[in-house]
């Protein structure tokens, strides 16, 4: 059974945690101006305890005790009304055992975030049933310039429960954070239609090589009748193109993959090095994908702008827009 939070409004409050990387390695630029992009929106932000630069480890990250925490106290809060991620990582997958889902399926609310955080979203999601959102980090909108599409689409989805998703005019792979002035920005194409087709479902998915560490656990979502899956991957976890040949096929080898009805895939980064062509090869080359409709280049993942999808809602796909609501 899907359980649906609340959505936000001028006035809530917002948790900011750090169930991966510390947060001692966003700059203070990056942090002031998310503070106020948030306060623009009418919404308070605080920082969970244990989200402080003190907690940084040799993996640049903190104990599992204190993350989950953070967690635990975020949901448990009846002030907050949305937590996000200030930034993704390698381990969030370490927390999932340690999470309190009764708190969290009784004090159902927003948690927002993407890459690392794949696995804290499906776990929460396979098991409580709350929809959870795969979007931007907190991090993610300190970005200065060519935020607007993110920030529009957050918006959205999140105060409004529903977006009309279109392709970005434009895109970057740049370093923004370390410069936020000096910026690269790259004319879209638009979407690389694969296989044409529509279809409807439910949300399943993130980043790919993340995804896939669930596969076999107790925290593994399972594919509802009707799922659109949406995976991405990022250019450090991709050794090259063969890596994501060879996870996305252990994905479609899954028992429950007959339920996937159409496959959104987002934008390589520049590092990552795969080409449409090379893409598509890849594409058909596995058979259980052969027969439904398939859309990449699109605007989620590790390049931004940063479209929000609603893991556990709706999600309508056609060749010139998507439709997700919760």
């Amino acid at each position: 059974m899907t359980i649906k939070p609340q959505p936000l409004k001028s006035g809530d409050e917002v948790r900011v945690i750090a169930p991966s990387t510390s947060i001692k390695i966003i700059g203070a630029d990056t942090r002031q101006i998310a503070k106020e992009r948030f306060e623009a929106l009418g919404l308070k932000v605080s920082f969970g305890t244990n989200t402080t630069d003190e907690n940084f480890d040799m993996m640049a990250s903190s104990s599992i005790e204190k993350r989950a925490q953070d967690i635990n106290d975020a949901f448990a809060d009846p002030n907050v009304k949305a937590i996000f991620t200030i930034i993704g990582g390698f381990n969030s997958n370490q927390l999932l055992p340690f999470l309190d889902y009764d708190t969290i399926r009784n004090n159902p609310k927003i948690i927002c975030g993407y890459s690392d955080i794949t696995a804290l979203l499906n776990g929460i999601y396979a098991q409580t049933g709350l929809t959870c959102f795969y979007g931007p980090h907190y991090s993610s909108i300190g970005m200065l310039k060519g935020n607007e599409y993110t920030l529009d689409i957050m918006q959205q989805v999140l105060f409004n429960r529903k977006a009309e998703i279109t392709a970005s005019n434009q895109w970057s792979d740049d370093t923004w954070f370390l410069d936020q002035e000096n910026r690269e920005f790259i004319d879209n194409e638009g979407w690389w239609i694969l296989h044409s087709g529509n279809a409807k479902g439910e949300l399943s998915g993130g980043n790919l090589c993340t995804y896939i560490l669930l596969n076999g656990t107790p925290f593994q979502t399972k594919f509802a009748k009707d799922t659109i899956l949406m995976l991405e991957d990022c250019h450090y976890s991709l050794m090259d193109d063969k890596e994501f040949l060879r996870n996305l096929q252990a994905i479609a080898q899954r028992e429950d993959f007959s339920n996937v009805r159409a496959l959104l895939i987002g934008r390589f980064q520049k590092e990552s090095k795969v080409s449409r062509d090379k893409l598509e090869f890849i594409i058909n080359s596995i058979p259980q994908i052969k027969n439904i409709p398939v859309i990449a280049n699109m605007d989620f993942g590790h390049t931004t702008p940063i479209a929000t999808f609603p893991i556990g809602g709706v999600c309508e796909v056609s060749e010139d827009k998507i439709k997700v609501s919760w």
